[in-house]
């Protein structure tokens, strides 16, 4: 064994050290059913030392890790938003004719409390999407073509998401992410979305349909969290809504 692990090389020395600190006590007092006494009452509670470093201690280090982790995450979540998710919303409710429907459900103000997100989230879990394609009208193909660039322009971004091991500990945003990169996949196979079969149409409304409702609820958790914690982002998330015909960066008045 030429290496050995610190962990190891650790314990020896703890127990050599703790033979000698016996032993040096055992020439000063000359007393050693006294010193048998109290290993034995070591020893004896030894199994409660590890209960409370195993349970206690080391449940403390791993909420603090989680939270790193979640904290870690959340910046993936914002980096997301502010570079394609808040877009890809807008591109993608040009197809969506409940649009009007859906944002009496997404005007988020200051004004929102946790209860608020909360069922907000339900209704739009439950909510009947329906993204429609009209492949008889040349603007509709244009904002289709317009959505394809915009994904292939970003597809690097979203690679480097999916390879983030911390996704793994947010099901419902890698779902998310997942949906959105088979919508870019199945766009960018397509070489002229201006002469596609009604069949073929219909399959990439149901494409953008998962993404666009996955992408609303991951959303609004996100501006609950923005809230929450970074109230200065929650601002400008807000004035920079998606369901917003209003909404401006600039404050007015």
């Amino acid at each position: 064994m030429k290496k050995i692990g610190w962990r190891f090389r650790l314990g020896i020395f703890l127990v050599i050290l703790s033979i000698l600190l016996y032993f040096i006590q055992y020439l000063i007092f000359h007393k050693l059913d006294t010193e048998l006494f109290y290993i034995g009452i070591d020893i004896s509670f030894l199994p409660i030392e590890i209960l409370v470093v195993v349970l206690v201690i080391e449940k403390a280090i791993n909420e603090k890790e989680k939270k790193i982790m979640l904290e870690k995450l959340n910046m993936v979540i914002g980096a997301f938003f502010s570079d394609v998710g808040t877009e890809l919303i807008k591109f993608m409710g040009v197809f969506d004719p409940k649009k009007d429907e859906i944002r009496n459900y997404l005007m988020v103000d200051d004004e929102w409390d946790h209860e608020h997100f909360l069922k907000t989230s339900e209704q739009i879990k439950n909510f009947d999407f329906h993204i429609q394609l009209d492949y008889n009208n040349k603007t509709s193909l244009n904002h289709l073509d317009s959505l394809k660039s915009f994904l292939i322009k970003k597809r690097e971004f979203l690679l480097r998401l999916l390879e983030n091991p911390n996704l793994l500990e947010h099901d419902s945003f890698t779902d998310m992410l997942w949906a959105v990169f088979h919508l870019s996949e199945e766009l960018e196979k397509r070489n002229d979305l201006y002469n596609l079969t009604s069949a073929d149409y219909e399959h990439l409304a149901g494409d953008i349909n998962r993404a666009y409702a996955l992408l609303i609820y991951e959303w609004l958790q996100y501006m609950e969290h923005l809230m929450i914690n970074y109230p200065y982002l929650f601002s400008l998330a807000m004035r920079t809504n998606p369901f917003d015909p209003d909404a401006r960066v600039e404050f007015t008045g």
